[in-house]
């Protein structure tokens, strides 16, 4: 597909978004709402310049439940502040697009690109990531304001790329926009994180009005053995880790037909799991006795009951629902606990390939793994499900030259991927090829998973 065709796809399946509003340049709100949820499509786009302004104004809407105090705090080193977001997914912007591509442009601040740099080392150096939380300048509006200031320059480079048509341009928009879509789902889970840490039991938004379905009897899909061809198929946009498309060799193999519920997990917790070694690997159960888990992220049991927070609040589990903020050491041990194991990253892509992506996505607006089945066995949305595959790099893999070489391939080492997306994934940013990566201790995202046999 054409890279003008790209941009032109990339926020689908949408409705109208509304426009930046009232003249300010911050949207926050002291109380919690539901408005937000049904603007987080971000609308039919036909040109890039409505692309670019889909998916930016998707990530102002998540901040809109935010009183202005939850922009600042960093709730742990691996999470950032709602402010870093909204400003390195700008930066992006600046550095990558307007500083090479249009030569009127001058930075908005000179100390930004040290402040909101995350990790490209051969950009320059850049503020430590574990105290991101502590700056109090630039203040939220400055960052809107920045925000501002870039997408004007934007627009004017994306009105000459609709009459040039320059190749390398569209690129760089495109990569920043799925940049972009990635730090929305960073920005909800850091949210979470961080009202998850506040006795007050503070919600981001309304609890849904729909109740969860009671989850679908577990099957088995099967999978024939066989060759088959994994990894981005060249239409429309992927990552480089999704490339090149290569065949492997699969085994017969059967993958359950929808993720782990939260019963089944209780189940185990149940039984003792957490304090039996056998069931862990030896990386695993030392992680268990350090922090002392004994149940996923965000539980807590409330006379007798399990209870979670969510982004609506602190809620009962529902027992039917998938179960999420699981480290892969902790999927590891249900499997085997279970008598199975996880399934490789390829032998759920090879499943998920010929199926819809459908499901419980950012779109919804849940922002909550639910039980309700669908045609795609919830292989998409819901819960990121861990594998057991390495991250490592597909045969014949090469990084893009320069700086934007940094943004995958360097990863390559002591991580594991997951497939699938969450509830809190844009639709237009999930394949069957998406290829994400976590640590094995992570556990702060939507991270669930499903057994294989």
């Amino acid at each position: 597909m054409p890279i003008m065709a790209q941009l032109a796809v990339l926020v689908a399946h949408a409705q109208d978004l509304k426009t930046r509003s009232s003249g300010r340049f911050f949207p926050y709100s002291a109380m919690p709402s539901t408005a937000h949820s049904a603007q987080l499509d971000a609308g039919t786009a036909a040109t890039p310049r409505e692309s670019y302004d889909a998916v930016r104004s998707v990530t102002v809407e998540l901040c809109r439940p935010l009183a202005l105090e939850d922009y600042v705090i960093q709730s742990a080193p691996e999470c950032s502040p709602a402010k870093w977001h909204l400003a390195h997914t700008t930066w992006f912007f600046e550095n990558f697009v307007l500083a090479p591509f249009l030569p009127s442009y001058r930075p908005f601040h000179p100390q930004y690109g040290y402040l909101f740099n995350s990790y490209y080392e051969t950009v320059g150096t850049y503020f430590p990531r574990p105290m991101r939380g502590l700056l109090s300048r630039p203040t939220v509006e400055d960052v809107y304001r920045y925000r501002a200031y870039v997408d004007e320059h934007m627009a004017q480079l994306l009105a000459r790329l609709g009459a040039v048509r320059d190749t390398e341009i569209a690129l760089r928009v495109t990569l920043g926009l799925n940049h972009e879509q990635q730090h929305q789902e960073l920005l909800l889970t850091d949210i979470k994180n961080l009202l998850a840490l506040n006795p007050l039991r503070p919600a981001y938004q309304a609890a849904p009005r729909e109740v969860s379905a009671k989850g679908d009897p577990l099957t088995w899909l099967e999978l024939p053995a066989g060759v088959y061809a994994v990894g981005a198929q060249g239409e429309g946009f992927a990552f480089d880790n999704e490339m090149p498309r290569h065949r492997v060799l699969l085994e017969r193999c059967a993958l359950a037909s929808r993720p782990v519920s939260n019963g089944e997990y209780l189940t185990f917790m149940q039984a003792g799991s957490y304090r039996d070694a056998a069931l862990w690997l030896s990386d695993g159960w030392r992680k268990v006795n350090e922090a002392g888990w004994q149940a996923p992220l965000y539980w807590e049991q409330v006379d007798g009951e399990w209870w979670h927070m969510t982004l609506s609040g602190f809620q009962r589990v529902d027992l039917h629902a998938p179960v999420c903020h699981v480290s892969y050491y902790e999927a590891d041990a249900f499997a085997r606990w279970a008598g199975k194991r996880l399934p490789t990253e390829f032998e759920w892509e090879a499943l998920a390939a010929s199926l819809p992506v459908e499901g419980n996505l950012l779109e919804g607006g849940r922002l909550q793994p639910g039980a309700a089945g669908n045609a795609s066995h919830q292989l998409f949305g819901d819960v990121w499900e861990w594998t057991s595959s390495a991250y490592a790099p597909y045969p014949g893999f090469r990084p893009q030259s320069g700086s934007l070489g940094e943004y995958n391939g360097k990863f390559m080492v002591s991580q594991l991927v997951l497939r699938g997306g969450s509830c809190a994934t844009p639709r237009s940013h999930i394949r069957a090829s998406y290829r994400n990566f976590f640590y094995p201790a992570d556990r702060w995202q939507f991270m669930g998973l499903r057994l294989a046999a």
